[in-house]
């Protein structure tokens, strides 16, 4: 652990193996404004880890014994929703990065990620944004194929609420565009587009753009086949 002030970014390591644990602890340690808080061996101690510390992010592995990372993101967000999770992975294309989303991570970060990095993800994530790439959406978009889903009726009733251009800049968070990029696309300065995000949010009940994402594509409103 670290010693920080209370600006810092409060980060919880949770992962089965104590040499990914403290090697993430070393790499977070000697970032500024970053504060590793603790370390949890699995997702119930994870659960418990979190309540006792009450970190701004937890960095979670998704194979844990006892209770494995899908499930302690799901238990976590739910109770706490201001708390983000950041879900660690071995392999870029990880079955159940789809699942930890859905659960309610912000993102996902590759356990061989530089200690740079770690250090931006965590930020990004800890700012409220959501660490969403291209590359994770086009995963979504392929999950979704995969298990063909069908557009969920309430889902698609609570797009109604979204203006024209809000529903517009929904989609096209959906496919991974920043705000500087659906700016350019709309033709609009970024802060107006922030704005609309914000509304979105806040209509649709969401905690972030990994959210809004998966929301776009349950609701039918993006679908996998105009890929």
């Amino acid at each position: 652990m670290t010693s920080g002030t209370s600006a810092d970014i409060r980060v919880l390591i949770a992962d089965d193996q104590q040499m990914v644990r403290q090697g993430f602890s070393v790499l977070l340690g000697a970032q500024p404004g970053i504060e590793v808080v603790g370390q949890a061996v699995d997702g119930l101690d994870a659960i418990a880890k979190v309540d006792e510390l009450v970190p701004d992010v937890v960095l979670m592995d998704i194979r844990m014994p006892e209770l494995g990372g899908i499930e302690a993101t799901r238990r976590i967000t739910g109770e706490r929703p201001e708390i983000r999770v950041l879900v660690l992975t071995t392999f870029d294309l990880d079955e159940y990065v789809y699942e930890a989303l859905r659960a309610g991570a912000s993102g996902f970060l590759l356990k061989d990620a530089s200690a740079e990095q770690l250090a931006e993800a965590v930020r990004v994530v800890a700012a409220g944004d959501a660490l969403l790439a291209p590359g994770i959406t086009r995963r979504l978009i392929a999950e979704f194929s995969r298990l063909d889903h069908r557009p969920r009726a309430p889902l698609k009733t609570r797009v109604g609420e979204l203006t024209e251009r809000e529903t517009e800049v929904l989609a096209l968070i959906a496919q991974g565009l920043s705000n500087a990029e659906i700016a350019g696309r709309l033709v609009v300065a970024e802060q107006t587009v922030k704005t609309h995000v914000g509304r979105i949010l806040v209509k649709l009940g969401l905690r972030d753009r990994t959210q809004a994402a998966v929301f776009a594509y349950e609701s039918g409103l993006v679908r996998p086949s105009g890929y």
